[in-house]
């Protein structure tokens, strides 16, 4: 250390930078293809993507599991999360909305299709 920027020898008083001591981020650990930001773009053509019935499923669990960048395996877990917490409240109110009325979907289903059946359409 220079002795004039040293305040016991006499020399100016000279202040610490407020992060010595701790790591630096490192800017090219953010500008790797692991860290690469969605675009707007991105996310819309994923959601599109991910809204093809069975081929948007597989494509979901695929880059859930497998992309190397985290923010695609992200918003893929997220849609996985979010259809998961769909399907679970849907099951537990129809079974909610089956045990307070006595009507089943299957028989309500069977009642549209007798219902169709014996119209009289021409």
């Amino acid at each position: 250390m220079d002795n004039n920027m040293n305040p016991g020898n006499g020399g100016p008083q000279y202040q610490q930078p407020y992060n010595q001591g701790y790591p630096q981020p490192n800017p090219a650990y953010y500008d790797s293809a692991k860290y690469k930001p969605i675009s707007v773009w991105g996310y819309l053509g994923y959601e599109i993507l991910f809204g093809i019935p069975v081929i948007g499923f597989i494509m979901m669990l695929i880059l859930a599991f497998a992309p190397e960048n985290v923010n695609v395996k992200n918003f893929a877990r997220s849609f996985l999360l979010w259809i998961f917490l769909v399907t679970l409240i849907t099951a537990i109110v129809v079974l909610i909305v089956t045990l307070v009325t006595g009507v089943s979907i299957v028989g309500l289903v069977g009642a549209y299709n007798e219902a169709v059946s014996s119209s009289m359409y021409y």
